[in-house]
Order: structure tokens, then C-alpha cells, then sequence
């Protein structure tokens, strides 16, 4: 049997995960010299109308299916968040915004990969909102943001949307 095997390098996925245990039960000594999470830069807009705010579901086919988040996406190369977001929901929704007013980022590690949110408060300017990518959309009062099943990154973007509404 194989000793001392060094995984420099490596990135951890679940099927990876399940490999490495699979490894540790054979009995091969395993040597992680540095494990690679992938990380993620995303730019979510809290779009606010009437009292409500905006929240998205993924769809089915995303990863975390179902669960429910602000809109937007991942940030390109020599984007910057705001740019991205004012992208992203053309994109996603057919909407234009105005950027109001930026939140702190918020960081959340998940199996395999981390990311880091940069949230905006929004207000919609143009566009007749249309889902491209996600399973739903709807609209909910700001107290009611704790109540949604979110995805675990937008969680702290909702307790800081929440102290800027004093609540």
C-alpha cells in the first residue's frame, strides 16, 4: 500500500472528501500539504419598492437548490461589485437599478468553497421585471427576511440590511 501520499494542492469537493475518507479507511497515510478552496466574489442587490424587498429562489438546477437569496451574481474580472450588480440583474431579472447605498460584505465558508458577498441597497429604475434563471421571486416585508429559508451567505447581509432600517 501507498504511503505518505502528499495531495498538495488539492481541491476539496464533497467527491473528494468521500475520496480522502475512503483513503483514511484503506489505511494510506495521507499528507495534506495545503488544501485550495475556491473563492467566489458576489455582488447581491437588496432591492427595495413600496416597503418590500426583493428575494430570489434558485432554481433547481443551481447548487442550493430552492433556497432563496438577494439577486446577483459573480463578479468578473476587472469588474467592479457595482458594475457587476447593475449587469447581473439585466441579466437575471431585465431590471435596471439604481445603487442606493452599499452594506458591509459578508463572508461565509461552505463545503468546498467560500464567498464573499458585496450587498447594495437598490431601488429599481427601468425594466419590466422577468426570471431568467431563478424558480421564483417575490417580494416580502424586511421583518419578514428571517422568516425566508436563505441561503447561509445571505444570512448576514439581512442582519445588517435590518440594523440600517433600525430594526
Amino acid at each position: 500500500m501507498l504511503k505518505g501520499i502528499s495531495l498538495a494542492y488539492c481541491l476539496v469537493y464533497q467527491q473528494s472528501v468521500v475520496l480522502l475518507s475512503v483513503i483514511a479507511h484503506l489505511g494510506v497515510a495521507v499528507k495534506m500539504d495545503r488544501v485550495e478552496r475556491s473563492h467566489i466574489e458576489v455582488s447581491c442587490a437588496i432591492i427595495e419598492a413600496d416597503g418590500l424587498v426583493l428575494v430570489a429562489q434558485r432554481s433547481v438546477s443551481m447548487s442550493m437548490p430552492l433556497k432563496w437569496e438577494f439577486p446577483g451574481g459573480k463578479i468578473h474580472a476587472g469588474e467592479s461589485p457595482r458594475e457587476c450588480l447593475r449587469r447581473e440583474l439585466m441579466e437575471e431579472l431585465s431590471i435596471a437599478v439604481e445603487v442606493l447605498s452599499p452594506l458591509p460584505p459578508a463572508s461565509h465558508d461552505y463545503p468546498g468553497f467560500s464567498i464573499t458577498l458585496f450587498p447594495f441597497i437598490c431601488k429599481v429604475v427601468s425594466g419590466d421585471m422577468l426570471v431568467h434563471e431563478h424558480s421564483a421571486i417575490r417580494w416580502v416585508l424586511p421583518e419578514d427576511l428571517k422568516s425566508v429559508d436563505l441561503a447561509e451567505a445571505d444570512i448576514p447581509v439581512v442582519s445588517n440590511y435590518l440594523s440600517t432600517l433600525g430594526r
